[in-house]
């Protein structure tokens, strides 16, 4: 372990740069010598606004964020999303929505009440083990967009490839965003809750197409349209603080950790550390399918309720905590972001393959 810290596991909120924790804690008390916390400023003082441009700013240069396109930091979660997309960019008519897991399920219901959400793929037949291919996508002619989710958290799978559409693409990124290089011009929207890669619980970045903004349906809140919070400079409302100033400082260490890139290598290789010893295990068994397999949430099981319980049990002894699986898969899953250490998955395989030797 590090210091005295465990290895953190949890999908969401999941472990952060200890450099950015100790940041914060340093600065707690006196923020840049105002003699306040970041939580005390006002969100309207130029201390703070100083915050939100620098997060702004690295986001837009570590993601290549094209001027084209805005960058919002909102609340509500991601699941407020659900309903602000087909809000603002159904405009009463249809959207394709694939169906990979739990949360773009939700996305999908909750779009039926403001328009036709046609299902363009539905892996939930084959317990969401995988990832439709392009040639299996139903694609709708009329269709406002695309949804997808990148990654999905509960069971495990992610999205190795960018759809192609003649609609423009929305795609949530919430638990890979910044574990890979993306070509942001090709999306209409992307947007994340931060928990994950990015910051504390409380945050949502949403990255608009500022051509697509403009559109929302009469009903839809002011807080929730793209077109005032763009005018607004997210600031309708007093924004999340908090979490602008620790995405500002995990920011800070993804550009000195060698940006997108030296993320994308290392989760290969933490991925490849669980994933090469799952499909040897006699024990343990991998939910997803080759080709479909998360490289930030691996999802496994002994196939023995019982047996899956120990393990949590006893790893939790061993310092390797919050690897319970969703409340809705059970087993276990691994959640490895960014600021998991190469050391935590090595671990946590070492545990794995003790618990085996005495189970199997």
């Amino acid at each position: 372990m590090l210091n005295d810290r465990v290895y953190n596991f949890a999908a969401g909120p999941s472990t952060m740069p200890e450099s950015a924790l100790k940041t914060a804690a340093a600065e707690m008390l006196n923020f840049r010598g105002s003699g306040m916390s970041v939580m005390e400023i006002s969100h309207r003082s130029a201390l703070f606004q100083d915050v939100f441009d620098s997060a702004c700013e690295k986001l837009r240069t570590l993601m290549r964020v094209p001027e084209s396109h805005a960058i919002l930091l909102l609340q509500g979660g991601a699941t407020t999303q659900f309903a602000a997309i087909p809000m603002n960019l159904m405009e009463g008519g249809a959207a394709d929505y694939a169906i990979t897991g739990n949360f773009s399920a939700k996305a999908a219901e909750e779009a039926g009440k403001y328009g036709t959400a046609h299902i363009s793929a539905n892996t939930k037949p084959g317990g969401h083990d995988k990832i439709p291919a392009q040639e299996e996508l139903s694609l709708s002619e009329d269709a406002k967009y695309f949804y997808y989710c990148a990654n999905n958290t509960v069971y495990g799978t992610e999205w190795q490839y960018v759809p192609e559409t003649a609609s423009p693409l929305v795609c949530d990124m919430s638990s890979d965003i910044l574990s890979r290089e993306v070509d942001v011009s090709k999306f209409g929207l992307i947007y994340a809750g931060a928990q994950k890669n990015m910051a504390p619980a409380g945050l949502t970045v949403v990255i608009l197409d500022k051509a697509l903004a403009g559109r929302e349906l009469p009903c839809t809140p002011k807080i929730l349209s793209y077109k005032t919070m763009i005018e607004t400079g997210s600031m309708l409302n007093t924004p999340p603080c908090w979490c602008i100033y620790m995405l500002d400082l995990t920011l800070d260490w993804v550009m000195r950790e060698g940006g997108v890139r030296a993320m994308d290598e290392r989760r290969h290789e933490r991925a490849a550390l669980l994933y090469d010893y799952l499909d040897n295990s006699r024990l343990f068994k991998p939910h997803a399918l080759p080709g479909s397999r998360s490289f930030m949430n691996v999802t496994f099981r002994t196939g023995s309720d019982a047996l899956d319980a120990a393990f949590i049990r006893g790893a939790a002894e061993h310092g390797l905590v919050n690897l319970k699986g969703h409340k809705i898969t059970g087993g276990m899953r691994a959640s490895i972001y960014n600021a998991m250490p190469v050391e935590g998955v090595k671990a946590l395989v070492a545990y794995m393959k003790e618990f085996e030797r005495e189970n199997a």
